[in-house]
């Protein structure tokens, strides 16, 4: 996990990995639509701090430069942004005075290259690392985070510095909103035990020693009867992408395997005695 996605989790915005699994809405035909469209390619810059930035439209203005950051579990924009956009309306107050934090609000629309969403949450907040980063390499006004990369599979060629963008027909649940229900349960007594779980039962478990610094994780286990046991999965293997999201660490594998729908076939790649081997793996619904 990178510094900035660090600094969101002390600043309060914890990634909690039940959020990322949220239930999804049903489709609307729009939707199913947009699912079939065709891949979107957007160029992004490569900072010094090795964040990548995206030049985004909010509300017809800018373009704005933000950090898309695949660990941040909201939109966010600073104050600046979002009174220039009219995210923030006259006689908006603050919700906290805590870096300027205006709260959660929705953007009319927000537009990425050729993508264009209408009505998606954010938060406006003067983020300390945002600011420093702006600071020390020129404006950067808010993050890309996971409202807007859940409903996309998105791939990264660091060559072209380019990112595609295919829909997926996912909808992701509000996960800032999800954060505050939770926070309020458990102000309310003692909160129930639970147990957070992708939706898709895989049928294995990975591992990462401290130390290990290559790519992927390794597969710990791999139970009897389950989908990653038909599908040819073998503990020791060294687990690289799931459905084309990298594992590079448990949180990695966690969030890839969230994403994949229960009975949908996903390609997993795995290192085996040195060579790359290709699965598909198609998880049961464990609902």
């Amino acid at each position: 996990m990178n510094t900035l996605s660090k600094l969101l989790l002390l600043a309060g915005f914890a990634l909690l990995p039940s959020l990322t699994v949220a239930e999804e809405k049903p489709k609307t035909a729009e939707e199913v639509k947009k699912a079939d469209a065709k891949a979107i390619v957007v160029p992004f810059e490569l900072l010094k701090s090795r964040h990548m930035a995206v030049m985004v439209k909010v509300n017809g203005k800018g373009p704005y430069k933000l950090i898309f950051d695949t660990g941040a579990p909201t939109n966010l924009v600073n104050n600046r942004l979002a009174k220039d956009a009219g995210v923030l309306k006259k006689g908006d107050k603050a919700a906290m005075p805590l870096f300027g934090m205006g709260g959660a609000k929705v953007m009319d629309t927000l537009e990425i290259g050729d993508v264009k969403m209408e009505k998606v949450p954010v938060m406006v907040m003067d983020h300390p690392t945002v600011t420093a980063i702006s600071n020390a390499l020129g404006p950067i006004d808010g993050i890309i985070g996971f409202p807007f990369f859940a409903q996309y599979k998105t791939s990264v060629d660091y060559q072209k510095k380019e990112l595609t963008f295919t829909p997926n027909g996912y909808v992701p649940g509000d996960a800032m909103q999800g954060l505050m229900d939770k926070m309020m349960k458990g102000s309310k007594g003692k909160p129930e035990p639970g147990v957070a779980s992708p939706a898709g039962v895989w049928g294995f478990s990975v591992d990462k020693a401290d130390k290990d610094e290559d790519a992927g994780v390794v597969v710990k286990d791999v139970f009897a009867g389950s989908a990653a046991a038909d599908a040819g999965l073998k503990t020791g293997d060294r687990l690289l992408t799931l459905d084309g999201r990298w594992t590079d660490s448990i949180a990695d594998t966690f969030t890839a395997a969230s994403l994949v729908k229960p009975g949908r076939a996903a390609v997993v790649v795995v290192k085996r005695d040195g060579k790359e081997v290709k699965l598909t793996v198609k998880p049961a619904n464990g609902l």
